[in-house]
């Protein structure tokens, strides 16, 4: 009988899933940390996990483990290389928060452009004039640069041609596949789209060096908007800091952070040009449901051999 250990607080119809189902038992710890679920790695035969890492230490551990489940897409905190090396399967969520993701790049591009954050300080501290200052923007008419045209990217594409920005978009493996139809023209380097663009959205995985370093600050016109949904250190946070010190960008717009959540100290947190939010993009009421029923349907399908590939990480075995 396959028992499955629940990482991270888990919306209730993902848990319905299980409840009383035959031929399955499950257990569930609620923190978000790997100490906290570790001591039961070892009695699991599945794992679905939420945000927290998985390291090597904690995977050799699980010798009844066959299948890991992603509450999500992203999976930088989980040691791939070591659920190779068991011929364990990585699988995700699928397109299951793209659209909220979106959604909240949007939010962020809005408020930044408009300068929210100061725009609420001026009415809690009855700075009536601020408004006189005419800091606040438009979009329509923007150039906005996407850097991956993913799912999120091209929903986000949509929505911001609706407000009448023109949009590009910054992706050589997708181009190298293929560039999807529709009124989003590729730029063949990040350079030649950083110099044309108003707005950079973010929307790529982690990798080994950021996307947006100070070498690509120097090359963006003053007063640029950034945001980024996608994941810590895609953007370097000590050249965003300075660029915003020094007006190269103007204002910017974080969902994610190299350390989370960062310290009361962090330089980034002392710009009311900058709007902040606590890793939630992909969070919403509907999402968080989409989320943990996929989750916990590929356990399922994973013990009944219908498993979808394409969910699949580390396909191959």
């Amino acid at each position: 009988m396959p028992h499955v250990l629940i990482a991270g607080k888990l919306h209730p119809a993902g848990l319905a899933l299980l409840d009383g189902r035959d031929g399955f038992t499950f257990e569930c710890v609620d923190e978000v940390s790997e100490p906290s679920y570790a001591p039961s790695i070892g009695g699991a035969d599945a794992l679905v996990i939420r945000t927290q890492p998985m390291s090597a230490a904690t995977i050799a551990r699980a010798s009844r483990l066959k299948i890991v489940s992603r509450h999500g897409v992203g999976y930088d905190a989980v040691d791939l290389a070591a659920l190779n090396e068991r011929k364990i399967p990585l699988c995700v969520a699928g397109d299951v928060n793209s659209l909220s993701v979106a959604e909240h790049a949007m939010t962020l591009l809005l408020s930044c452009a408009k300068r929210l954050v100061r725009g609420d300080r001026a009415v809690r501290e009855g700075n009536w004039g601020w408004r006189n200052a005419l800091q606040a923007g438009e979009i329509t008419g923007k150039n906005l640069l996407i850097v991956g045209f993913g799912r999120s990217g091209r929903h986000l594409a949509r929505m911001a041609q609706g407000f009448g920005m023109d949009v590009r978009a910054f992706d050589p493996i997708l181009a190298s596949r293929g560039w999807p139809e529709g009124p989003t023209a590729p730029v063949a380097a990040l350079a030649e789209g950083l110099s044309w663009a108003d707005v950079v959205s973010i929307h790529v995985p982690r990798t080994g060096r950021p996307i947006l370093g100070a070498e690509e600050f120097a090359l963006v016109k003053p007063g640029l908007v950034v945001v980024n949904t996608s994941r810590g250190g895609v953007v370097d946070e000590a050249a965003l800091a300075a660029a915003l010190a020094s007006g190269r960008v103007g204002a910017a717009g974080l969902d994610v952070f190299d350390d989370e959540p960062p310290a009361g100290d962090h330089p980034l947190l002392g710009f009311d040009q900058v709007t902040l939010s606590p890793h939630i993009a992909g969070l919403t009421r509907e999402a968080a449901e989409r989320m943990a029923v996929s989750s916990v349907r590929n356990v399922l399908d994973f013990f009944a051999g219908r498993l979808d590939p394409a969910l699949v990480v580390n396909a191959g075995f």
